[in-house]
């Protein structure tokens, strides 16, 4: 695989082509697309202190803007695709891996007491449905599919599809086959 960009990697999901520079901007007419685009050049720039305030500033604009509560801070995996234009709340210390298809109304927060303090770890290729929520120092395995309304406060094991409030697990291998396209 050539040398995409992490931006070009989240696109292709959308799209399933790979993008010019030029096609990318284009596409920043989406919402969804336009706030991956502004939060990876806010994530790629937060470390320069000029270029790190001026794409923070932006990015809290379209925070406001959009709904989205997502942080330059929060470690994302390449191919992350928001799945629909809503609130959506991830906490900067969780972590998200490669090929993750989130939709609008989740959250994915802190817990402050409990078996489960600390904040979540959500591995390759998961998919989060709509109004779920995900809180502690929980770990979500790869290949796992978050039902909407799921509320998951344990650790859910690879391969497995989560149910319900309070969530129920349910193992299978195809959890996430025609869920998650596009792949990178």
């Amino acid at each position: 695989m050539p040398n995409y960009s992490i931006i070009q990697k989240d696109f292709y999901r959308e799209s399933g082509k790979w993008l010019s520079t030029f096609e990318i901007l284009t596409k920043c007419i989406n919402p969804n697309l336009h706030f991956i685009y502004i939060l990876r050049k806010a994530q790629k720039h937060k470390e320069n202190a000029v270029m790190g305030i001026f794409w923070r500033i932006v990015l809290r604009h379209y925070q406001i803007k959009y709904g989205y509560q997502i942080y330059p801070e929060t470690e994302i995996g390449e191919g992350f695709y928001i799945g629909h234009w809503g609130s959506l709340v991830i906490n900067p210390k969780a972590k998200i891996g490669k090929n993750c298809n989130i939709a609008q109304g989740v959250t994915i927060g802190q817990q402050n007491r409990g078996r489960f303090v600390g904040f979540p770890t959500i591995e390759d290729e998961v998919w989060i449905g709509t109004n779920a929520v995900i809180v502690g120092g929980v770990t979500v395995g790869r290949n796992v599919l978050i039902a909407p309304n799921a509320y998951v406060n344990f650790d859910v094991p690879a391969d497995s599809v989560v149910v319900g409030n309070p969530g129920k697990i349910y193992s299978t291998r195809k959890s996430t086959v025609g869920y998650i396209n596009n792949k990178v």
